[in-house]
């Protein structure tokens, strides 16, 4: 506990000013000077003069010009070159450092430089190019309910980006529209006011769904609880590739939730990417090497002339499929032994102790 004040003392007496003032000025009309060690002499300088350090010898090295003999017909023509030429020539040589961004642009698109700019010129700012607004998302809510729920064979991808007028009733129609889909494979559910009520209903249709493929949910306001949720629902029917779920609420998950995420994702089998910005390197380099294995199994899997999709998919390990490779030694071809001359019965055969020589028997007009 804090103690009580204990310095509060009583004043000694009524304060007078003038009095007070007239005593510290008393003071110091009769407090004596400084004796000086050396008297003032006017024009003297008293003391010691300040003397800069001698420069390091390195410093001095690259301070120092450096000669350079180009030849006569360089240096007569760098003397006679203008102002641009010699800012054309230090861009071909690199010195960036130089000259600003127009001297710079115009060297490299060999425009000539800009008139009057100069060593000194000062780069002015560009109007900025008008863009039109871009076009708001004119797919209608409504009717893209009913050709969901009627199970439209022509519906494959759905685009509800940037509609922020879509209700919870619409959501909830939706979501249970998608439960029977068969055909929609593409999802995309951007900047549209998703929040947790709504992605829990959506993670119910994803464990009933087995036509989809592709879904995107960014920048909406999930919380990382209910992304766990939503990636959990992925392994029901294990048919989604590509998942999104970045710029939410909560920018950041935590180590617990990101550890939950990576284990759901090393149990799937089937997911291709993933779109969330995970923290912690353990959780992004476990996860990156899963989705790494994943697409190796479906490289394997075309190699192999196997279907990809529907009830195939099970855990393979792409080591085991690598070793069973290497196991599989080609067999190596047998070398063609070189086919020895055998000389005819007629043939004179000659022993040498080096070699064999072979001599053809004597023809008719030798022996004439």
């Amino acid at each position: 506990m804090r103690t009580n004040y204990e310095c509060d003392k009583a004043p000694t007496g009524p304060l007078d000013r003038k009095k007070l003032i007239d005593h510290i000025n008393k003071q110091a009309l009769e407090t004596p000077d400084r004796p000086e060690l050396e008297p003032f002499v006017p024009g003297v300088v008293r003391g010691k003069k300040w003397i800069p350090p001698p420069q390091a010898a390195k410093l001095q090295a690259a301070d120092e010009q450096i000669a350079i003999d180009l030849g006569d017909e360089y240096e007569q023509a760098l003397s006679d070159a203008t102002q641009e030429e010699i800012i054309d020539l230090a861009a071909i040589l690199g010195f960036h450092s130089m000259m600003n961004q127009d001297q710079y642009h115009a060297s490299l698109l060999n425009k000539g430089q800009p008139v009057g700019l100069g060593w000194d010129g000062i780069t002015k700012s560009a109007i900025p190019k008008i863009f039109p607004a871009e076009a708001p998302n004119t797919t209608d809510p409504e009717e893209t309910i009913q050709r969901i729920k009627s199970d439209d064979s022509k519906l494959v991808e759905v685009n509800l980006n940037n509609i922020k007028t879509i209700s919870d009733e619409q959501f909830d129609k939706l979501f249970e529209a998608l439960k029977s889909n068969t055909h929609l494979e593409v999802l995309s559910l951007t900047n549209v006011g998703l929040t947790d009520r709504t992605a829990l209903m959506l993670a119910a249709a994803l464990e009933q769904n087995h036509a989809l493929r592709v879904l995107n949910v960014e920048t909406n306001f999930i919380s990382p609880t209910v992304i766990v949720t939503l990636v959990k629902s992925l392994l029901t029917q294990m048919t989604i590739e590509e998942f999104r779920a970045s710029n939410q609420r909560s920018q950041v998950f935590g180590n617990k939730i990101e550890m939950e995420i990576t284990e759901l994702v090393e149990k799937n089998t089937t997911l291709l990417r993933l779109g969330l910005h995970l923290e912690f390197n353990d959780a992004r380099h476990r996860v990156a090497a899963h989705l790494q294995r994943n697409i190796d199994r479906i490289r394997v899997d075309k190699r192999d002339g196997r279907s990809s999709r529907g009830s195939y998919y099970r855990p393979v390990r792409i080591e085991e499929e690598l070793a069973e490779m290497s196991d599989v030694e080609e067999e190596p071809e047998e070398e063609e032994e070189p086919e020895v001359e055998v000389p005819p019965a007629d043939y004179d055969v000659e022993e040498d102790p080096d070699n064999v020589v072979i001599r053809p028997p004597p023809s008719d007009d030798e022996d004439m």
